[in-house]
């Protein structure tokens, strides 16, 4: 049997945009289907098939700055102000814009006078006492070199490094106070009472002593707390704080001179004392042009007046890893003129065969013998303080 209807397939395509972007096929929708004939018998009969045309459909999601009362929500979330990018450049150029750790020449005072081998007995001293003393030790030397730092050093100097120092020492002191002893003990003793066991009980004490000394909801500072944040905590200002003070009042040359002459004696067992020194005294110098690089290239890419706000978060990144490639470039390239200079001076290597010269005539008698009496009484105070109060 013949059939005088005849089918066939269509497919429709999406116009293309005026950018040519390749896109995927889809689907026609089909609206309505009309045959057309010519009312003859056996006549073929064509469809006419009205396509609708494929309209792209977008989400967009809107946001206001605040709701109905006013009230801001999520624009204080964003990472604005101290976050800013720009910010955190200006705060590295101002932190290195001091000289953290270098040594200061003027204006002289007591501290520039006082021999180098003194100063490093100084620092040995200091990192002994406040781990082996009392509290008391331990919080009057704070004061004590607190005190000194506000004398000897100018006045821009010792707020920022004492600022720095305090927030460090303060935030341990508080961590480990709380966290030392300040959660419960899980495990109970099983060992009975001594009524039970037919003892007499312990007497009371008779001053009052208590080991809980605060108690902050669940966490509770203790006795062993304080002892363990305080030892932490002044032991960190300390050591922080003193060799600032000592670097700050001697010069790169008389630190390798103190060194040198502490360990002549190493030399005798094959230890490289020349090599050793020298490394001192190149690192030493090598200090403060880390921080004028990193000064340096902070202040220029803030000077250039960067619109991070148009920036993406990836591209805001890579400007960092720019402004840290850059860093590590200029160092590299510092290193390498320093290397070369020496090498145009004569050095080949071997440090024992060049004559280093160090700057050990620039003590003062009275300061050395001030100084050692200071020591000896810091120590005379410590020992008391452990043997006859304690």
């Amino acid at each position: 049997m013949s059939c005088p209807y005849s089918y066939f397939q269509t497919l429709a395509y999406s116009l293309p945009s005026p950018v040519h972007i390749p896109k995927s096929l889809v689907s026609p929708i089909l609206t309505s289907i009309s045959p057309l004939s010519s009312g003859k018998v056996g006549a073929p009969v064509y469809w006419t098939i009205v396509l609708k045309p494929v309209v792209k459909r977008s989400l967009g999601v809107r946001a206001s700055k605040s709701d109905d009362t006013g009230t801001e929500k999520w624009l204080k979330w964003i990472p604005n102000g101290a976050l800013a990018a720009d910010k955190i450049l200006r705060s590295i150029a101002g932190a290195t814009a001091s000289p953290i750790s270098q040594f200061i020449s003027s204006p002289v005072t007591f501290l520039h006078s006082v021999d180098p081998r003194i100063k490093l007995i100084w620092l040995l001293a200091l990192v002994v006492l406040p781990a082996r003393s009392n509290i008391t030790i331990r919080f009057g030397l704070v004061i004590f070199l607190a005190f000194l730092s506000i004398w000897i050093l100018p006045t821009e100097l010792w707020k920022d490094q004492l600022g720095r120092v305090s927030i460090l020492s303060g935030i341990l002191f508080v961590m480990l106070g709380l966290g030392a002893d300040g959660v419960p003990s899980l495990i109970q003793s099983r060992t009975p009472p001594p009524g039970m066991m037919g003892l007499p009980e312990l007497p009371a004490s008779v001053g009052g002593y208590s080991y809980l000394i605060a108690k902050l909801g669940p966490l509770t500072f203790t006795r062993k707390g304080l002892s363990i944040a305080s030892t932490s905590a002044c032991l960190t200002f300390v050591v922080f704080q003193s060799a600032s003070l000592c670097l700050t009042t001697t010069a790169p040359e008389q630190l390798a001179f103190a060194i040198r002459w502490f360990m002549l004696p190493l030399g005798y067992f094959g230890v490289p004392v020349a090599e050793i020194t020298l490394t001192l005294l190149l690192s030493l110098r090598f200090v403060s042009l880390v921080f004028d690089e990193v000064r340096n290239v902070a202040l220029g890419i803030v000077s250039r007046r960067i619109n991070w706000q148009m920036l993406t978060t990836m591209e805001t990144v890579d400007v960092f890893f720019t402004y840290l490639r850059r860093i590590f470039k200029n160092i590299f390239s510092h290193a390498e003129q320093i290397s070369q200079a020496m090498i145009v001076r004569g050095f080949r290597g071997d440090s024992s065969s060049h004559k280093l010269y160090f700057l050990s005539n620039s003590s003062s008698r009275m300061a050395n013998i001030l100084s050692l009496l200071c020591l000896i009484g810091v120590i005379s105070a410590s020992v008391f303080f452990d043997k006859v109060i304690i």
